[in-house]
Protein backbone atom coordinates (compact mmCIF):
# COMPACT_ATOMS: atom_id res chain seq x y z
CA UNK A 1 0.00 0.00 0.00
CA UNK A 2 1.38 3.61 -0.78
CA UNK A 3 -0.23 7.47 -0.30
CA UNK A 4 0.18 9.92 -1.97
CA UNK A 5 -0.29 13.67 -0.61
CA UNK A 6 -2.07 16.89 -2.76
CA UNK A 7 -1.42 20.73 -1.37
CA UNK A 8 -4.17 22.49 -2.96
CA UNK A 9 -3.68 26.81 -2.78
CA UNK A 10 -1.65 29.57 -5.01
CA UNK A 11 -1.16 30.79 -1.94
CA UNK A 12 1.48 27.74 -1.65
CA UNK A 13 2.80 27.45 -5.23
CA UNK A 14 3.50 31.04 -5.37
CA UNK A 15 5.86 30.56 -2.14
CA UNK A 16 3.47 33.22 0.05
CA UNK A 17 3.10 29.75 1.98
CA UNK A 18 5.33 27.19 3.33
CA UNK A 19 3.39 23.92 2.63
CA UNK A 20 3.70 21.40 6.27
CA UNK A 21 0.91 19.77 6.04
CA UNK A 22 2.22 17.50 3.20
CA UNK A 23 5.58 16.81 5.47
CA UNK A 24 3.36 15.70 8.75
CA UNK A 25 1.33 13.64 6.91
CA UNK A 26 4.21 11.84 5.42
CA UNK A 27 5.59 11.21 8.94
CA UNK A 28 2.32 9.99 10.35
CA UNK A 29 1.62 7.88 7.71
CA UNK A 30 4.41 6.00 8.35
CA UNK A 31 3.73 5.47 11.68
CA UNK A 32 1.10 2.95 10.44
CA UNK A 33 3.45 1.37 7.42
CA UNK A 34 2.03 3.27 4.43
CA UNK A 35 5.13 4.79 2.68
CA UNK A 36 4.18 8.25 0.66
CA UNK A 37 5.38 7.96 -3.29
CA UNK A 38 5.29 11.79 -4.43
CA UNK A 39 3.68 15.36 -3.43
CA UNK A 40 2.40 17.63 -5.03
CA UNK A 41 1.11 21.08 -4.88
CA UNK A 42 -0.74 22.62 -7.11
CA UNK A 43 -2.40 26.18 -7.66
CA UNK A 44 -6.30 26.72 -7.79
CA UNK A 45 -7.21 25.38 -11.05
CA UNK A 46 -10.17 23.45 -11.57
CA UNK A 47 -8.51 21.61 -14.34
CA UNK A 48 -5.04 21.30 -13.07
CA UNK A 49 -6.60 19.51 -9.82
CA UNK A 50 -8.75 17.34 -11.59
CA UNK A 51 -5.58 16.08 -13.27
CA UNK A 52 -3.61 15.65 -10.47
CA UNK A 53 -5.98 14.20 -8.28
CA UNK A 54 -6.54 11.38 -10.90
CA UNK A 55 -3.02 11.03 -11.61
CA UNK A 56 -2.23 10.07 -8.42
CA UNK A 57 -5.47 8.24 -7.33
CA UNK A 58 -4.63 5.84 -10.73
CA UNK A 59 -1.01 4.57 -9.06
CA UNK A 60 -1.53 5.00 -5.79
CA UNK A 61 -3.78 3.34 -2.80
CA UNK A 62 -4.43 6.20 -0.96
CA UNK A 63 -4.80 10.09 -1.53
CA UNK A 64 -4.69 13.23 0.59
CA UNK A 65 -5.72 16.13 -0.25
CA UNK A 66 -4.82 19.48 2.13
CA UNK A 67 -6.39 22.47 1.18
CA UNK A 68 -9.39 24.21 -1.02
CA UNK A 69 -12.43 23.09 1.10
CA UNK A 70 -13.42 27.08 2.31
CA UNK A 71 -16.17 28.88 0.97
CA UNK A 72 -14.54 30.98 -1.53
CA UNK A 73 -14.59 30.84 -5.33
CA UNK A 74 -10.81 29.59 -5.40
CA UNK A 75 -11.72 26.68 -3.21
CA UNK A 76 -11.98 23.78 -5.74
CA UNK A 77 -11.59 21.01 -4.18
CA UNK A 78 -15.18 19.46 -3.79
CA UNK A 79 -15.53 20.19 -6.97
CA UNK A 80 -12.47 18.85 -8.54
CA UNK A 81 -13.41 15.49 -6.48
CA UNK A 82 -16.57 15.49 -7.74
CA UNK A 83 -15.32 15.41 -11.55
CA UNK A 84 -12.81 12.86 -10.88
CA UNK A 85 -15.57 10.92 -9.42
CA UNK A 86 -17.50 11.87 -12.55
CA UNK A 87 -20.63 12.68 -10.10
CA UNK A 88 -22.53 15.93 -8.96
CA UNK A 89 -22.16 17.66 -6.03
CA UNK A 90 -24.92 17.11 -3.39
CA UNK A 91 -26.22 18.90 -0.27
CA UNK A 92 -25.75 17.31 2.98
CA UNK A 93 -28.19 18.73 5.36
CA UNK A 94 -26.57 17.45 8.64
CA UNK A 95 -23.06 19.10 7.63
CA UNK A 96 -24.81 22.83 6.96
CA UNK A 97 -26.47 22.84 10.33
CA UNK A 98 -22.80 22.10 11.58
CA UNK A 99 -21.70 25.12 9.37
CA UNK A 100 -24.35 27.40 10.66
CA UNK A 101 -23.91 26.39 14.08
CA UNK A 102 -20.25 27.40 13.93
CA UNK A 103 -20.99 31.07 12.99
CA UNK A 104 -24.00 31.15 15.73
CA UNK A 105 -21.61 30.52 18.32
CA UNK A 106 -19.32 33.35 16.89
CA UNK A 107 -22.54 36.06 16.85
CA UNK A 108 -21.95 36.26 13.31
CA UNK A 109 -24.48 35.69 10.29
CA UNK A 110 -23.51 32.48 7.88
CA UNK A 111 -23.05 34.02 4.53
CA UNK A 112 -24.91 32.14 1.69
CA UNK A 113 -21.49 31.11 -0.03
CA UNK A 114 -20.70 28.98 2.82
CA UNK A 115 -23.62 26.84 2.11
CA UNK A 116 -20.58 24.84 -0.34
CA UNK A 117 -19.07 23.70 2.34
CA UNK A 118 -22.03 21.41 2.82
CA UNK A 119 -21.92 20.44 -0.91
CA UNK A 120 -20.28 16.47 -1.31
CA UNK A 121 -19.86 14.84 -4.35
CA UNK A 122 -22.24 11.88 -4.44
CA UNK A 123 -21.49 9.00 -2.70
CA UNK A 124 -19.15 10.58 -0.55
CA UNK A 125 -19.09 10.88 2.78
CA UNK A 126 -18.36 13.88 5.25
CA UNK A 127 -15.56 14.20 7.44
CA UNK A 128 -16.97 16.26 10.60
CA UNK A 129 -14.55 19.30 11.53
CA UNK A 130 -15.02 20.55 15.42
CA UNK A 131 -12.89 23.24 14.97
CA UNK A 132 -13.95 25.15 11.99
CA UNK A 133 -16.95 25.30 9.45
CA UNK A 134 -15.47 22.94 6.54
CA UNK A 135 -16.33 18.93 6.57
CA UNK A 136 -13.60 17.24 5.07
CA UNK A 137 -14.46 14.63 2.27
CA UNK A 138 -14.17 10.29 2.48
CA UNK A 139 -14.49 9.16 -0.96
CA UNK A 140 -13.23 6.26 -3.14
CA UNK A 141 -12.56 5.69 -6.66
CA UNK A 142 -11.98 2.94 -9.29
CA UNK A 143 -8.48 2.72 -10.76
CA UNK A 144 -8.20 0.93 -14.38
CA UNK A 145 -6.81 -1.99 -12.75
CA UNK A 146 -10.02 -2.82 -10.89
CA UNK A 147 -8.82 -1.68 -7.49
CA UNK A 148 -9.91 0.54 -5.33
CA UNK A 149 -8.14 4.10 -4.35
CA UNK A 150 -9.24 6.38 -0.77
CA UNK A 151 -8.84 9.71 -1.31
CA UNK A 152 -9.84 11.95 2.22
CA UNK A 153 -9.93 16.10 1.22
CA UNK A 154 -8.87 17.89 4.72
CA UNK A 155 -8.76 21.56 5.66
CA UNK A 156 -5.33 23.37 4.88
CA UNK A 157 -5.88 25.01 8.81
CA UNK A 158 -2.75 22.35 10.25
CA UNK A 159 -4.89 22.60 13.62
CA UNK A 160 -7.62 21.40 12.02
CA UNK A 161 -6.09 19.02 9.31
CA UNK A 162 -4.61 17.15 12.32
CA UNK A 163 -7.68 16.34 14.30
CA UNK A 164 -9.33 15.40 11.47
CA UNK A 165 -6.65 12.72 10.31
CA UNK A 166 -6.42 11.40 13.25
CA UNK A 167 -10.10 10.90 14.40
CA UNK A 168 -11.64 10.93 11.56
CA UNK A 169 -9.17 9.25 8.67
CA UNK A 170 -6.69 7.02 10.32
CA UNK A 171 -9.18 4.99 11.43
CA UNK A 172 -10.73 4.35 8.16
CA UNK A 173 -7.36 3.46 6.43
CA UNK A 174 -5.78 -0.39 7.92
CA UNK A 175 -2.26 0.25 7.20
CA UNK A 176 0.18 -1.41 5.08
CA UNK A 177 0.80 -4.51 7.63
CA UNK A 178 4.20 -3.16 8.27
CA UNK A 179 6.02 -0.47 10.33
CA UNK A 180 8.27 2.43 9.26
CA UNK A 181 10.59 4.28 11.20
CA UNK A 182 13.11 6.70 11.14
CA UNK A 183 16.60 8.17 12.39
CA UNK A 184 18.95 10.82 12.03
CA UNK A 185 22.73 10.60 12.91
CA UNK A 186 24.57 14.35 12.35
CA UNK A 187 28.23 14.75 11.41
CA UNK A 188 30.76 17.77 11.03
CA UNK A 189 33.58 17.86 9.64
CA UNK A 190 33.17 16.28 5.85
CA UNK A 191 31.36 17.17 2.91
CA UNK A 192 28.77 15.00 1.17
CA UNK A 193 30.84 12.75 -0.77
CA UNK A 194 33.60 12.26 1.79
CA UNK A 195 30.85 11.04 3.87
CA UNK A 196 29.51 8.45 1.18
CA UNK A 197 33.23 7.01 0.75
CA UNK A 198 33.44 6.65 3.93
CA UNK A 199 29.73 4.75 4.65
CA UNK A 200 30.89 2.85 1.15
CA UNK A 201 27.97 -0.30 0.91
CA UNK A 202 25.94 1.31 3.78
CA UNK A 203 24.42 3.65 1.62
CA UNK A 204 23.85 1.45 -1.08
CA UNK A 205 20.45 1.04 -3.22
CA UNK A 206 18.17 -1.29 -1.78
CA UNK A 207 19.60 -1.83 0.97
CA UNK A 208 17.75 -2.47 4.76
CA UNK A 209 17.68 0.00 6.32
CA UNK A 210 18.18 3.03 3.89
CA UNK A 211 20.18 5.55 4.50
CA UNK A 212 20.56 8.59 2.60
CA UNK A 213 22.98 11.60 2.49
CA UNK A 214 21.75 15.47 2.96
CA UNK A 215 23.64 18.49 3.95
CA UNK A 216 22.72 22.27 5.72
CA UNK A 217 25.21 24.85 6.86
CA UNK A 218 27.86 22.10 6.56
CA UNK A 219 26.06 19.58 8.61
CA UNK A 220 25.86 16.53 7.42
CA UNK A 221 22.54 14.75 8.52
CA UNK A 222 22.65 10.71 7.61
CA UNK A 223 18.89 9.22 7.40
CA UNK A 224 17.78 6.15 8.62
CA UNK A 225 14.75 4.63 7.30
CA UNK A 226 13.29 0.90 7.49
CA UNK A 227 10.40 -0.95 7.69
CA UNK A 228 9.59 -4.24 9.50
CA UNK A 229 6.63 -5.98 11.01
CA UNK A 230 6.83 -4.31 14.54
CA UNK A 231 8.46 -1.44 15.82
CA UNK A 232 11.01 -3.54 17.68
CA UNK A 233 12.46 -4.97 14.84
CA UNK A 234 12.87 -1.21 12.82
CA UNK A 235 14.51 -0.46 16.12
CA UNK A 236 17.12 -3.61 16.39
CA UNK A 237 17.57 -2.73 12.56
CA UNK A 238 18.26 1.17 12.76
CA UNK A 239 20.30 0.68 15.85
CA UNK A 240 22.48 -2.15 14.05
CA UNK A 241 23.12 0.26 11.31
CA UNK A 242 23.44 3.20 13.74
CA UNK A 243 26.74 1.25 15.43
CA UNK A 244 27.83 0.61 11.74
CA UNK A 245 28.04 4.90 10.89
CA UNK A 246 29.77 5.41 14.35
CA UNK A 247 32.09 3.21 13.62
CA UNK A 248 33.26 4.21 10.20
CA UNK A 249 32.30 8.09 10.56
CA UNK A 250 33.76 8.16 14.24
CA UNK A 251 34.19 11.68 15.59
CA UNK A 252 32.35 13.17 12.89
CA UNK A 253 29.28 12.09 14.28
CA UNK A 254 28.43 14.95 17.49
CA UNK A 255 24.41 13.73 17.92
CA UNK A 256 21.13 12.66 16.34
CA UNK A 257 17.70 13.90 15.45
CA UNK A 258 17.76 17.29 16.25
CA UNK A 259 20.66 18.28 18.34
CA UNK A 260 23.00 20.60 16.81
CA UNK A 261 26.73 21.13 16.97
CA UNK A 262 26.08 23.73 19.86
CA UNK A 263 23.90 21.29 22.33
CA UNK A 264 26.99 18.43 22.23
CA UNK A 265 29.52 21.06 22.83
CA UNK A 266 27.10 22.19 25.81
CA UNK A 267 26.91 18.83 26.91
CA UNK A 268 30.32 17.61 27.08
CA UNK A 269 31.11 21.23 29.01
CA UNK A 270 29.26 20.62 31.48
CA UNK A 271 30.25 17.00 31.51
CA UNK A 272 33.80 18.09 32.03
CA UNK A 273 32.87 20.87 34.51
CA UNK A 274 34.57 23.30 32.39
CA UNK A 275 33.80 27.29 31.12
CA UNK A 276 33.79 28.48 27.74
CA UNK A 277 34.10 32.50 26.36
CA UNK A 278 33.87 33.80 22.97
CA UNK A 279 35.30 36.41 20.82
CA UNK A 280 33.48 37.61 17.82
CA UNK A 281 34.22 39.35 14.36
CA UNK A 282 33.12 37.72 11.50
CA UNK A 283 29.96 36.19 13.29
CA UNK A 284 28.92 39.18 14.75
CA UNK A 285 27.40 36.94 17.89
CA UNK A 286 26.33 34.10 16.21
CA UNK A 287 28.42 31.24 18.34
CA UNK A 288 26.62 33.16 21.48
CA UNK A 289 23.13 33.29 20.26
CA UNK A 290 23.59 29.31 19.11
CA UNK A 291 24.54 28.62 22.74
CA UNK A 292 22.81 30.47 24.78
CA UNK A 293 19.58 28.48 23.00
CA UNK A 294 20.64 25.13 24.60
CA UNK A 295 19.42 23.96 27.82
CA UNK A 296 21.81 24.00 30.14
CA UNK A 297 24.10 26.41 28.78
CA UNK A 298 24.47 29.13 32.11
CA UNK A 299 26.70 26.59 34.14
CA UNK A 300 29.04 26.39 31.23
CA UNK A 301 29.06 29.71 28.86
CA UNK A 302 29.89 32.74 30.95
CA UNK A 303 29.49 35.44 28.15
CA UNK A 304 30.64 36.58 25.13
CA UNK A 305 31.84 39.88 23.00
CA UNK A 306 31.47 40.95 19.63
CA UNK A 307 34.46 42.95 18.17
CA UNK A 308 34.52 43.98 14.85
CA UNK A 309 36.70 46.84 15.11
CA UNK A 310 40.55 47.43 16.17
CA UNK A 311 39.28 49.68 19.18
CA UNK A 312 36.99 46.90 20.12
CA UNK A 313 39.52 44.15 20.35
CA UNK A 314 42.18 46.58 21.79
CA UNK A 315 39.38 48.19 24.66
CA UNK A 316 37.78 44.54 25.28
CA UNK A 317 40.18 41.96 24.74
CA UNK A 318 43.74 43.30 24.78
CA UNK A 319 44.74 42.97 21.23
CA UNK A 320 48.06 44.49 20.42
CA UNK A 321 47.12 46.97 17.58
CA UNK A 322 50.58 46.85 16.35
CA UNK A 323 50.26 43.38 15.78
CA UNK A 324 46.93 44.07 14.11
CA UNK A 325 48.88 46.19 12.15
CA UNK A 326 51.52 44.29 11.23
CA UNK A 327 49.47 41.01 10.42
CA UNK A 328 46.12 42.01 9.59
CA UNK A 329 42.18 41.37 11.48
CA UNK A 330 42.10 38.35 9.38
CA UNK A 331 45.19 36.42 10.33
CA UNK A 332 45.87 32.94 12.28
CA UNK A 333 47.45 36.24 14.63
CA UNK A 334 44.51 38.07 15.22
CA UNK A 335 42.25 34.74 15.96
CA UNK A 336 44.96 33.67 18.94
CA UNK A 337 45.14 36.91 20.36
CA UNK A 338 41.40 36.86 20.46
CA UNK A 339 41.15 33.63 21.87
CA UNK A 340 43.70 34.41 24.51
CA UNK A 341 42.27 38.06 25.30
CA UNK A 342 38.38 36.33 25.64
CA UNK A 343 39.65 33.92 28.00
CA UNK A 344 41.63 36.49 30.30
CA UNK A 345 38.69 38.83 30.40
CA UNK A 346 36.37 36.23 31.61
CA UNK A 347 38.68 33.83 33.31
CA UNK A 348 37.47 30.58 31.65
CA UNK A 349 38.95 27.23 30.89
CA UNK A 350 38.88 27.66 27.49
CA UNK A 351 37.63 30.62 24.76
CA UNK A 352 37.15 30.34 21.21
CA UNK A 353 37.20 33.24 18.87
CA UNK A 354 36.34 34.07 15.24
CA UNK A 355 38.11 36.71 12.74
CA UNK A 356 36.16 38.44 9.81
CA UNK A 357 36.70 37.57 6.43
CA UNK A 358 37.20 39.98 2.90
CA UNK A 359 34.17 40.40 1.07
CA UNK A 360 32.89 38.19 -1.34
CA UNK A 361 33.34 38.90 -5.39
CA UNK A 362 30.82 36.82 -6.94
CA UNK A 363 31.00 38.53 -9.99
CA UNK A 364 34.62 37.98 -10.23
CA UNK A 365 35.58 34.35 -11.17
CA UNK A 366 39.46 35.33 -10.50
CA UNK A 367 39.17 36.84 -7.26
CA UNK A 368 40.67 34.90 -4.64
CA UNK A 369 38.50 32.94 -2.26
CA UNK A 370 38.26 34.94 1.02
CA UNK A 371 38.77 32.42 4.37
CA UNK A 372 38.71 33.65 8.45
CA UNK A 373 40.14 32.08 11.55
CA UNK A 374 38.63 30.64 14.06
CA UNK A 375 40.79 29.94 17.44
CA UNK A 376 40.46 27.65 20.64
CA UNK A 377 42.45 28.83 23.80
CA UNK A 378 42.68 26.78 26.73
CA UNK A 379 44.99 24.95 29.53
CA UNK A 380 48.03 23.66 27.69
CA UNK A 381 46.46 24.40 24.08
CA UNK A 382 46.36 27.04 21.66
CA UNK A 383 44.99 26.30 18.04
CA UNK A 384 43.80 27.93 15.05
CA UNK A 385 42.27 26.86 12.16
CA UNK A 386 41.46 28.49 8.99
CA UNK A 387 37.99 28.65 7.29
CA UNK A 388 38.05 29.19 3.37
CA UNK A 389 34.40 30.53 2.26
CA UNK A 390 33.63 28.66 -0.81
CA UNK A 391 30.04 28.12 -2.14
CA UNK A 392 27.16 30.46 -0.40
CA UNK A 393 28.18 33.48 0.88
CA UNK A 394 24.95 33.86 3.36
CA UNK A 395 26.21 30.51 5.05
CA UNK A 396 29.47 31.44 5.70
CA UNK A 397 28.54 32.77 9.29
CA UNK A 398 27.02 29.62 9.69
CA UNK A 399 29.67 27.25 8.97
CA UNK A 400 32.46 29.74 10.64
CA UNK A 401 30.36 29.64 14.35
CA UNK A 402 30.24 25.79 13.94
CA UNK A 403 33.89 25.15 12.63
CA UNK A 404 34.53 26.95 16.26
CA UNK A 405 32.34 24.53 18.25
CA UNK A 406 33.74 21.70 16.30
CA UNK A 407 37.13 22.49 17.12
CA UNK A 408 36.47 22.59 21.20
CA UNK A 409 34.41 19.80 20.53
CA UNK A 410 36.96 17.26 19.23
CA UNK A 411 39.49 18.82 22.02
CA UNK A 412 37.02 17.82 24.93
CA UNK A 413 36.07 14.44 23.23
CA UNK A 414 40.17 13.89 22.76
CA UNK A 415 41.46 15.00 25.93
Amino acid sequence: MSAEIIAVGTEITSGAKLDTNSQWLSLELAEIGIPVRAHCTIWDDLEEMVAAIRTAAERSDVVLITGGLGPTLDDLTREALARVAGVELELHAPSLEHVKTMFARRNRPMPERNVMQAMFPIGAQPLPNPRGTAPGVWMTVTRSDGKQCRIAAMPGVPSEMKMMYRQQVVPRLDGGGRVIRRARINCFGVGESQAEEMLGELTARGRDPDVGITAHEATITLRITTEGLSAEECREKIERTRNAIINRMGSCVFGSEDEELEHALVRLLNQRRASLSTAESGTGGLLSYKLTGVSGFDTCYKGGVVAPTHAAKRDMLGVDPLMLRSYGDISSEAAEAMARGCRQKFGTNFALAVTEWADFKADDPFAAVPASFVALAGPKVIQVEKVQHFGDPEIAKSRTAKTAMNMLRLHLIGG
